[in-house]
């Protein structure tokens, strides 16, 4: 490079690299250990940083081999917590090119041959620095060969020897690895040293940044330095001057907070044309319509925490009037409704990634939240529905064409809980009928026993297939006629005789009618149940609500009774004593 050159320019991230303990944020615990270690001269032979991304585990290396190999600006210095970053080994580590401090990427070389190079060189002492340190980065993507090859010199290393290592998956990393090096987990940094690094690092570029856009900033970080210092250097150049908070929402594809809240709200209050109009505003502003639904997420996540917990309001990132908007809607909107919010933003998001169009499908997302927000939970409805009085029953006599006026009289024997249509003779000429049937028929007096019988062989199919099609029209032991009721399989009347006949050993005709049947055993149960108040209050709330099933508590128990597994008498227990 010749001396006119300028020099090439170093992006935050690096320039602003801590060099020292004392340049570490937001480390304090581990910082306090080392500083111990060092001062007790308690310094372990290896090492294991774990954390997110951009916490300093790499950078943490450098700087315990820096103070490992510190000499000092005279040269007769021993290892430090406070290294000087003049003498030559600091400035070595630092440029990353001293020869006793090898640093190994492990993405890139996870064979056992490369740790063998590791093992065959550790003999060997330091060529010019105090220790002879190998620090070995993304540590768990090592191969299992690899690791266990390193686990005896990793036991038992020469003193001039140390290992530190840097993981972002520590579970990843074998338990017989972890037992051997000490560890230090490095936390995300909080929001308020996260700002107030980020300031320092502005004022020394002598860069004009509002504090909402550092806020965005360091939300958008996630507790990750490196992530901040590298948007903050992009918002610089993005700004050219001052650099505001809209210039780093659209820098980074958000929603405004504020249009966001708003659009919350319309969602919340059931506007659904509002809440389109809204979302099309902030697509057409150039916002992601998948950011604007994950920020509806983040806003619900939000307020659930502020409304269990209000101090969680008091986080610096969120402007003043962002807090006071979250705490009035966190005391306006019951717990249900945000979780029900939240598991429908989580879905609308899975589809929103699916979809061809992400704009569509947050439109029919937003067209959901707002259909099902006035809606009442299932606690309130119950308490609604015992509240409201009974619909007021026609007086005079059931009309013509009424359920009471269409359904017969309905009777069941006192050991059937089923209700079965009485069709078919008179008692004189049942009791007559039942006197004339044979021996193997009289315990089949009524339609309700034939019912017992098909309940008791199990036969679920043929069960519900009489139930839901057969319409009684007259009956006798022996002899069943019926109208079939809708789509009833053509061969119902022979398998139904069929199976009687085989159940019971006697003959029994079962025929086909073409009108005069009574309502199936399904539409006697449902005319029933539509007189119940607490069934007619549900229907006239939900129009257009059908009963897809009715099931008594005897016919819980039956159906419990057969999936139940048969009780095994006198079962041998080997442990029992005789």
């Amino acid at each position: 490079m010749s001396e006119t050159e300028a020099p090439a320019y170093q992006v935050l991230a690096r320039k602003y690299r801590p060099e020292t303990f004392a340049d570490l944020v937001g480390q304090e615990a581990m910082v306090r250990t080392l500083r111990n270690a060092f001062a007790a001269d308690r310094i372990a032979h290896a090492f294991i940083m774990t954390g997110i991304r951009g916490t300093g585990k790499t950078t943490t290396a450098r700087i315990i081999a820096k103070g490992l190999n510190c000499i000092g600006t005279d040269g007769t210095g021993g290892p430090t917590v406070e290294p000087c970053g003049h003498c030559d080994p600091c400035r070595s580590i630092a440029a990353g090119r001293h020869v006793d401090v090898l640093e190994m990427d492990a993405a890139s070389r996870t064979g056992v041959n490369d740790i063998r190079e590791i093992i065959d060189s550790v003999h060997y002492r330091a060529a010019s620095a105090r220790y002879k340190i190998y620090i070995i980065d993304e540590v768990h993507m090592l191969s299992n060969s690899a690791f266990n090859a390193l686990l005896k010199t990793l036991e038992e290393p020469p003193p001039h020897v140390k290992f530190i290592f840097a993981t972002t998956e520590i579970r990843k990393v074998p338990v017989t690895v972890l037992s051997r090096c000490q560890r230090f987990d490095l936390k995300r940094i909080e929001p308020e040293v996260m700002l107030g690094l980020l300031r320092r690092i502005a004022g020394a570029e002598g860069a004009a940044i509002t504090d909402e856009a550092l806020a965005l900033i360091t939300r958008a970080a996630e507790g990750s330095a490196r992530d901040a210092t590298s948007l903050l250097d992009q918002a610089i150049a993005h700004g050219a001057g001052e650099t505001t908070a809209d210039q780093v929402r659209a820098m980074l594809g958000l929603a405004d907070r504020g249009r966001t809240l708003d659009l919350f709200d319309m969602v919340m209050r059931g506007d659904a044309p509002a809440a389109l109009a809204e979302i099309a505003a902030q697509y057409s502003d150039g916002a992601d319509p998948m950011a604007v639904l994950r920020d509806l997420a983040e806003i619900t996540h939000w307020i659930s925490v502020v409304k269990i917990t209000p101090e969680a309001a008091q986080d610096p990132t969120v402007p003043p009037d962002e807090r006071m908007r979250g705490l009035d809607m966190a005391g306006r909107l019951p717990m249900r409704v945000l979780a029900r919010m939240w598991q429908m933003l989580l879905k609308a998001i899975e589809e929103a990634g699916l979809a061809p169009n992400t704009m569509m499908a947050a439109e029919m997302a937003v067209i959901r939240l707002t259909h099902v927000a006035d809606l009442p939970d299932p606690e309130a409805l119950l308490r609604r529905l015992q509240s409201a009085p009974p619909p007021v029953q026609p007086t005079g006599g059931a009309p013509a064409g009424s359920i009471a006026h269409a359904a017969p009289r309905m009777m069941a024997p006192p050991h059937n809980p089923v209700m079965v249509p009485a069709m078919g003779p008179t008692m004189s000429g049942a009791a007559t009928a039942l006197a004339l049937a044979p021996d193997a028929l009289r315990s089949y007096a009524t339609f309700g026993h034939v019912l017992d019988l098909i309940r008791e062989r199990r036969d679920m199919v043929l069960q519900l297939e009489v139930e839901a099609h057969v319409r009684l029209a007259r009956y006798t032991p022996g002899r069943i006629e019926f109208e079939p009721a809708g789509n009833a399989p053509p061969d119902l009347a022979a398998r139904l005789s069929q199976s009687l006949q085989g159940w019971t050993g006697a003959r029994w005709g079962v025929s086909v009618v073409s009108s005069g049947g009574a309502p199936t055993v399904t539409e006697a149960r449902e005319a029933e149940a539509r007189t119940n108040p607490l069934v007619q209050a549900i229907l006239s709330t939900f129009p257009g609500a059908k009963i897809a099933e009715i099931r008594t508590p005897e016919a819980r128990a039956q159906e419990a009774a057969l999936q139940a597994l048969p009780e095994v008498e006198d079962e041998w227990d080997p442990f029992e004593e005789d």
